[in-house]
Parts: C-alpha cells; sequence; structure tokens
C-alpha cells in the first residue's frame, strides 16, 4: 500500500459551542485519524477500540481502510494470536501530532478566549473591554479567565515577545502590554538596547504583577552514567558538543535574557546548535521539544519544566509587569485590571504555579522606582 501515491492532504479547523459550566475543559482539537490511532495503540484490536470510541466494529474497521487509503499507508500490524500494533508510519504521525499540540495549545487557548469574548461582549456590553499584548506567560492566561469570571473585564489577550508588546502599546495597537526584566543588580546592555527605545519615564507607568523564575529545562536522562542524584549543569551541557539548543524567537524577553546570560559569561551565541535554527515562540513549545527529545536545553518557567517532567535549573528571578500610556493609567478598563491585581484571588490563582508569585500586585510603579538599575534619560527641568 505505501507504493501508493497518498491524496493530496489539507488541514481543516472548526470550533463548537456549549453551555458555561464550573469545569470547562481548554482549547481542543479532535481528528477522527488520531482518536482511531489512539483508540487502536491503547486497546490493542478493533473490537475494543470500537467499544472505546462509541461506535461500531464495522464503522472502526471502515475508517482505518478509509485513513490508509487517504495516507497512501499501512497503519496497524497484525499478527495472528497477538495485540494489533502501531506502524512505525502510525507511531511517527502520532508523536508528530503530539508535538505540534504542544506547540499549539498557548495559541489555541488565546483563540477560544477570543471567540469567548466576543460571544460574551455580544451578550453583555456593560464590561469594560482591555486589550492586552504580552510576552507569554502561564499567569496571564489565569488572569484572562479570572477577568472574566470575576465580571470585571473583557480582556484580550495576546501573545507576543515583550519587545513587540512595547510597539504595540507605543502605535496604539493595544491599551496593556505585559513584559519582563530580570532582577539585575546593574544595568544590562542587552535590555537596555533593546527595552530601552520603547519605555520613557513620565510617558510609561509600570502595574506590579507577579514575579516567576526561569532557568535550563533539561531531560533527567542527561545526566551523567553514575550520577543519579547529581543534577544536571545547564552550562556545561550547552557547552559540550553535539548539544541542542532550543531558542525563543528574537524580541521575546526569554531570548534578551538568554543573550544577556551569555554576553555575562563571554560565550558567543552563533556556534551554539539551535540558536539561529530551533526558534518556538512559547515557553510550553521550548519544554515540548526538549521532553520530546528534539532538542536537549532550552531556557523557560519552572512551572513549565514541572508540567513536563523536565530537570530544572533556576537561574534568575523575573519580575513580570503590565504597562500603559500614563494617561490611561486612571482608564475604566486599565482601573479595573489594577483592582482584579490587588485581589486575594490573584495571588490565589498564581499558587499553582510552581516559581510563580503575585509581587505587589496592582500597585503603579514609575520606570526609575521599578528598574532603579535602568540609566534611564530623564527628561530635562523646564524640557517640554
Amino acid at each position: 500500500m505505501s507504493s501508493e501515491a497518498p491524496l493530496p492532504l489539507t488541514v481543516q479547523l472548526g470550533y463548537g459551542l456549549e453551555a458555561a459550566t464550573a469545569r470547562q475543559s481548554g482549547a481542543e482539537l479532535r481528528n477522527a485519524l488520531f482518536e482511531l490511532l489512539h483508540a487502536l495503540e491503547s486497546s490493542g484490536s478493533i473490537k475494543a477500540a470500537a467499544a472505546a470510541l462509541g461506535q461500531s466494529y464495522r464503522h472502526v474497521w471502515g475508517s482505518l481502510r478509509h485513513w490508509e487509503s487517504v495516507l497512501g499507508q499501512e497503519l496497524i500490524l497484525w499478527r495472528k494470536g497477538r495485540r494489533a500494533t502501531l506502524t512505525d508510519y502510525a507511531q511517527r504521525l502520532i508523536f508528530a501530532e503530539r508535538q505540534a499540540r504542544v506547540r499549539m495549545t498557548p495559541h489555541l487557548e488565546a483563540l477560544r478566549a477570543e471567540l469567548g469574548q466576543v460571544l460574551r461582549e455580544a451578550a453583555d456590553s456593560r464590561l469594560p473591554f482591555l486589550s492586552v499584548a504580552a510576552s507569554h506567560d502561564l499567569g496571564m492566561g489565569r488572569l484572562q479567565e479570572l477577568a472574566t469570571g470575576q465580571g470585571l473585564l473583557h480582556m484580550k489577550l495576546r501573545f507576543t515577545g515583550s519587545e513587540q508588546a512595547l510597539r504595540d502599546l507605543n502605535e496604539g495597537v493595544c491599551e496593556v502590554a505585559g513584559f519582563h526584566v530580570p532582577r539585575l543588580s546593574e544595568a544590562s546592555a542587552v535590555f537596555k538596547s533593546a527595552l530601552g527605545p520603547h519605555l520613557r519615564p513620565g510617558q510609561h507607568k509600570l502595574i506590579s504583577s507577579h514575579r516567576r523564575v526561569l532557568g535550563w529545562m533539561t531531560r533527567r536522562e542527561q545526566r551523567p552514567a553514575g550520577a543519579a542524584a547529581m543534577p544536571i549543569d545547564g552550562w556545561a551541557l550547552l557547552r559540550a558538543p553535539g548539544t541542542r539548543l532550543v531558542n525563543r524567537q528574537p524580541g521575546s524577553g526569554t531570548r534578551l535574557l538568554l543573550d544577556h546570560l551569555l554576553n555575562e559569561r563571554g560565550l558567543a551565541p552563533e556556534p551554539i546548535d539551535g540558536y539561529l535554527s530551533r526558534i518556538e515562540h512559547t515557553h510550553v513549545a521550548v519544554a515540548a521539544m526538549v521532553a520530546g527529545g528534539s532538542a536537549d536545553i532550552g531556557l523557560g518557567m519552572q512551572a513549565v519544566a514541572q508540567h513536563f517532567g523536565l530537570q530544572f535549573e533556576p537561574l534568575v528571578e523575573e519580575d513580570y509587569y503590565l504597562v500603559c500610556l500614563k494617561e490611561r493609567l486612571d482608564a475604566e478598563p486599565v482601573r479595573r485590571l489594577r483592582q482584579l491585581l490587588a485581589e486575594a484571588a490573584w495571588s490565589q490563582a498564581l499558587e499553582g504555579l510552581p516559581g510563580c508569585a503575585a509581587q505587589r500586585p496592582g500597585e503603579v510603579l514609575s520606570l526609575v522606582q521599578a528598574l532603579p538599575w535602568w540609566p534611564f534619560k530623564r527628561p530635562r527641568a523646564g524640557a517640554a
């Protein structure tokens, strides 16, 4: 069958609606082919797979033949008297789909939230609307859910890099931007060069949100032989020949952090395998690459590393800030955002994220207060 040319394939996406309940599942894509393969993989027979799927034996058998015809590949190995197993092709297909699903989950969650928001706005126009462009962070998704759950705000959240989020704020694309910086004792040329042009004392105000811990994420089996209890040295692993790094996209706060740390150690980034070529856009996608064996090391949040069962080596503690233009600080949507951050519910929402905790939540800070190490140029006295 594998010699036959497969039919051209296209991906079609759709979504459904259901009544709101106390416990809502996250964004989920369902596909008949992969549901069938998962059922066959776990059950080992057509009969058991049909029972698991709630379908007839005849229907499952027909579906299997249909997909083998479409793909031009056999999907199941049949051995008399033994469990049915997936072919190598089917196993690769499942692995690739899982990897893609993990990478896309943050974007799907954001899309689901935005679609839900549109429907809520149609039903209730009394709540103010707030557009937020923010660097990827698990806590921000919880903040969006909390805003809706508390009936305070319709929050349109879009994940992008820290640099792009600040650019969007200054260009009027969003009303609030989210970015993060490490706690440093002195100025950083990397952060100053990337973020400095987008932040101005007297023009921007920071709203404190939370802190988080970032560090190296690696697989536990990468420990040296006989060192089961010894943690992996991320920097030593990064320098080792053949180590594959998965990096974040240019302009993201985590990419800037890596550049800063490399600069501190006098390490050139370009020779590192994957620095320029193996790029992802979220902490979740980076962790998935490491966990799946497509990369050996990546920089990310402690909460994400723990979720994927990875070893985590803490490197820095960061402050995550929301920022708006000074004149919008007391606008109703921003005022409600500050109110939401100051509530105990926000601190409680972060408790389930290892390495994250509320940090002076809702407090308004000037850039000079929040980033005393940053050599801002203050406006001259009497200057317009």
